[in-house]
């Protein structure tokens, strides 16, 4: 990463901005992934920020960055769901207007609390681009502060709390494992992790199913993958071909990306039940997948893995609850 993107990313100042709005979420060690994997594990739990995921930090960091005239215009954005529960919390507790586009595709469970929370929904197309490019024309049209669910050095600072923060609680940590998607959350945490413990490893997961970033990266540069269901699906949706930061924070940071199929994921998102009693989603769930299935390599120290959100469908807790094999999608 250049010397001049690195320096605009402030995750300091993202951290006094978004004091008091946001959990400091807990890394509690995880004795029975310790046990089975071999190595020393902690659980970063962002699952249990007030919007169910780590995005309100981003969301916080953003709309905070501006002034409180620039605000009062509103804001807009594009989400799978839980960006924008994160805006329209925000919106709330500031007093503003919020906007949320979303392609059809977003589950039932993820669309209730936007409008509950009073943000206006609107449902644009089937893929998360869709919803991007209706996004853009309300921030040109109506003049709203547009809050990239990733791509945003502001929103990137506010991810990057979470190294922050691990790093506070585990001076040691070796390795650690970050759901990827659009990279808002991998490239705030890598950027961190770089400047506060650059010898720890950083370890990127995503789905078998349309990996977005991952495939990108192997490309060599942003394409277009279709989208595809999956029980991970916060982190579905492309990077964009014109992407501006992500991309090449986690290109040059990030040292491996690991992939996991659907049941993986599934008995990942069970096993934090049983074990720890944590209710978390696909996506949140993907780094435990990955260590289970042994994919994380070798580590000479702890292990941090975020767990990105809680947001799960209510169909899927209760097959979880009663112990089903793996839902059809």
């Amino acid at each position: 990463m250049s010397s001049s993107l690195d320096s605009t990313v402030d995750i300091e100042a993202a951290r006094r901005r978004i004091s008091g709005l946001v959990v400091r979420s807990p890394l509690i060690p995880s004795a029975f992934l310790t046990e089975a994997t071999g190595f020393e594990v902690f659980l970063k739990l962002e699952s249990i920020q007030p919007t169910g995921s780590f995005k309100v930090r981003g969301a916080a960091a953003k709309m905070l960055a501006v002034s409180e005239s620039a605000r009062r215009q509103g804001v807009v954005t594009a989400s799978t769901g839980n960006h924008g529960r994160a805006v329209a919390y925000m919106a709330r507790r500031l007093g503003i207007p919020a906007t949320v586009c979303i392609a059809a595709s977003v589950p039932a469970g993820k669309v209730a609390p936007l409008r509950d929370l009073g943000a206006r929904v609107e449902v644009v197309g089937d893929t998360q681009a869709a919803a991007l490019d209706r996004a853009c024309q309300i921030e040109a049209t109506e003049g709203a502060l547009f809050v990239h669910p990733f791509d945003d050095l502001d929103v990137i600072a506010g991810q990057g709390t979470i190294a922050a923060e691990i790093v506070e609680d585990l001076p040691g940590v070796a390795t650690v494992v970050v759901p990827l998607s659009g990279g808002g959350l991998m490239a705030g945490v890598a950027t961190g992790m770089g400047r506060l413990v650059p010898s720890a490893a950083l370890v990127g997961v995503s789905m078998t199913r349309g990996p977005m970033m991952a495939m990108s990266v192997e490309a060599g540069r942003p394409v277009e993958v279709a989208e595809e269901p999956t029980l991970a699906d916060s982190l579905r949706g492309g990077i964009g071909l014109g992407n501006r930061h992500t991309f090449e924070i986690v290109r040059r940071l990030v040292d491996s990306v690991v992939l996991v199929d659907e049941d993986a994921i599934w008995e990942a998102m069970r096993l934090l039940m049983e074990q720890h009693r944590l209710v978390v989603e696909g996506a949140g769930a993907v780094g435990v997948a990955a260590a289970m299935e042994g994919a994380l390599g070798q580590t000479s120290g702890p292990v941090a893995i975020v767990i990105s959100g809680a947001n799960v469908e209510l169909d899927h807790l209760a097959a979880l609850l009663a112990g089903d094999l793996l839902p059809t999608r």
